[in-house]
């Protein structure tokens, strides 16, 4: 019971945050939204088993995936900051602050991939997974990666007309989530 208490308290703040995406579906941030609910409702699932038994090998690939996204989302935020520069440009509805950026971000992770940040999602979602493996956990699992697959492809679309051609070449350079693979 507390568990769906929590997911509607945090689905509640994810609706405020994603309020105009949600209305705008041509944007990444619509298809980021239900990426956001399905790794909650993943989270929130397998909560109770969070701590159990911590040295299985689910348990120990669960936590160096968990490692693994909080070391890949403060690395892309910080370059995101640092080298991105953001600045709010009237018109781009489909950005949050700290995506608005106005310098094409490509060192440190973003050399090899690039959505470092939903990569880190994606380690995320799967550690999530890993902490009790079960059919349901590995559909919200399987729901996260598609949603964020979603999201990149539309989120490309936006960098090409906002980067244009440098975008265009970045891309034949990197992988989308996964260095030399994906």
């Amino acid at each position: 019971m507390i568990e769906l208490s929590l997911f509607a308290f945090f689905s509640a703040g994810l609706v405020a945050l994603s309020w105009r995406f949600l209305r705008l579906r041509h944007t990444h941030g619509f298809y980021r939204f239900f990426a956001f609910e399905c790794l909650l409702a993943l989270t929130l699932l397998n909560s109770e088993r969070w701590f159990r038994d911590p040295f299985s090998l689910p348990q120990m690939a669960s936590w160096l995936l968990l490692l693994g996204s909080i070391a890949l989302a403060v690395h892309g935020l910080h370059l995101l900051v640092k080298v991105g520069k953001p600045a709010r440009i009237c018109g781009r509805e489909e950005e949050l602050d700290i995506e608005a950026t106005t310098t094409l971000v490509t060192v440190g992770a973003y050399r090899y991939i690039r959505h470092p940040l939903y990569a880190s999602l994606l380690c995320a979602g799967w550690g999530a997974f890993f902490k009790h493996v079960t059919v349901l956990s590995f559909l919200l699992a399987v729901a996260v990666s598609a949603f964020l697959a979603a999201t990149a492809k539309v989120e490309e679309l936006e960098n090409l007309r906002k980067f244009g051609n440098s975008y265009a070449v970045y891309m034949k350079k990197t992988k989308m989530f996964v260095p030399f693979l994906v």
